[in-house]
């Protein structure tokens, strides 16, 4: 009677499951979103403060999220290999064995990922001890940071996908839920992407080609990976959606709390956080793969890179070049766009100060390089294609 008893129990419990989204899935949203926050506040603070204590409160929403995935990544390790509950064999199911241990893929590399984010705390208040309080981005710990917080990034989203893809297969009902937060995360590493080149797209150089050689290798990339992961037909607008709205919602709220410069020189008063530059219009373009992906699905791989990478970079220009117009004048200096915002050592003579552009280019040299940019934005479709396809059998 006991058996007899115990086996539905069971199947309902993993129906309810099956139902819903595992609840270390959500913890890792969690923890990526608050390293994201923490990430665009950091580098806020850097610009409204200098360079602070290691134990500001940017900072820790950082590590926070490498701590999260750390402990959660350790105790589904542990259950898996040890456990004997429901879930614990659920998870064993499917997971991958490295030196006698077992875990989803995902697990692995985020935890790896949570190890090197702790690691490259001592290392920075080590840097800045010795070599003193820069402001740059582009530092061996900060590097060693980033390395992490990638890792970690893509351990959760191979977590998510995972589950989606068995979802698929299954028909099991939480497959939007789960496709859901794919998405979120997917827009969440646009920003990291679009945050590691903002100040080579900053709109003083939007009449140049070289930041639609940037945008153009770093962002179509991930439109199409996550196109071709998620089974969705709007997925590079969704995520596209994603960043604008973050970056959007950064400009409209770290202005609300005061900041006072520690770090000389000082070139301008500032007195609350200073967000970043407005959010490229890469949503214009995305719509318009997005489009294009629908109808190009029997071409052969080379020929959607290099239609998708003409339409990316065509679009990016005729929608972010006028626009850059509007971001130099007056009328963009409101609380929404928020062009009236500079770093409080930003030099008062500069082209960012003054509202230039930065040695605008025209003719044959402005040719040459959107050319050049429409060739990083295929080989960078490409290699999104290739990618997404196999991240579509990613089952463990």
């Amino acid at each position: 009677m006991s058996s007899a008893a115990s086996a539905p129990a069971v199947l309902e419990a993993s129906s309810e499951r099956a139902a819903s989204v595992p609840w270390y899935i959500w913890v890792g949203v969690v923890a990526l979103t608050s390293s994201s926050i923490g990430g665009a506040w950091d580098v806020s603070w850097h610009r409204s403060i200098g360079r602070d204590t290691f134990w500001t409160p940017a900072h820790m929403a950082i590590y926070v999220g490498g701590i999260l995935v750390g402990i959660v990544g350790l105790w589904l390790m542990l259950s898996a290999t040890f456990g004997s509950s429901q879930e614990a064999r659920e998870v064993r199911a499917v997971s991958v064995r490295v030196l006698g241990l077992r875990a989803p893929l995902g697990v692995f590399l985020a935890g790896w990922g949570g190890i090197t984010m702790l690691t490259s705390a001592p290392f920075d208040n080590w840097w800045h001890s010795a070599y003193g309080l820069d402001l740059k981005i582009a530092s061996p710990p900060h590097m060693v940071l980033l390395l992490g917080l990638r890792a970690v990034s893509f351990g959760i989203l191979l977590l998510i996908l995972a589950a989606m893809n068995r979802a698929a297969l299954s028909g099991a009902s939480n497959f939007r839920s789960l496709q859901t937060l794919f998405l979120y995360l997917g827009g969440l590493a646009v920003c990291a992407q679009m945050g590691y080149i903002q100040f080579k797209v900053g709109d003083i150089f939007l009449h140049r080609a070289t930041p639609y050689l940037y945008i153009g290798f770093a962002v179509p990339i991930l439109l199409m990976t996550f196109s071709q992961a998620s089974r969705l037909r709007w997925a590079a607008t969704v995520t596209a959606a994603v960043y604008t709205v973050f970056v959007i919602g950064e400009i409209l709220i770290l202005p609300l709390f005061p900041a006072t410069p520690r770090v000389g020189p000082v070139f301008n008063e500032v007195t609350h956080f200073i967000p970043g530059k407005f959010p490229i219009l890469i949503i214009v373009p995305a719509f318009a793969l997005d489009l294009l992906w629908q109808r190009v699905r029997d071409w052969k791989s080379w020929q959607i890179a290099l239609a998708s990478g003409v339409v990316f970079i065509a679009v990016l220009v005729a929608a972010e070049w006028p626009f850059a117009n509007f971001l130099m004048s007056h009328a963009s200096q409101n609380r929404f766009f928020g062009t009236m915002y500079v770093d409080y050592n930003t030099n008062p003579f500069g082209w960012d100060r003054g509202r230039r552009f930065f040695f605008p280019q025209h003719g044959l040299i402005l040719a040459r390089g959107l050319a050049m940019a429409v060739a990083y934005a295929s080989v960078s479709t490409w290699i999104g294609l290739g990618f997404g396809r196999w991240m579509r059998r990613v089952q463990r």
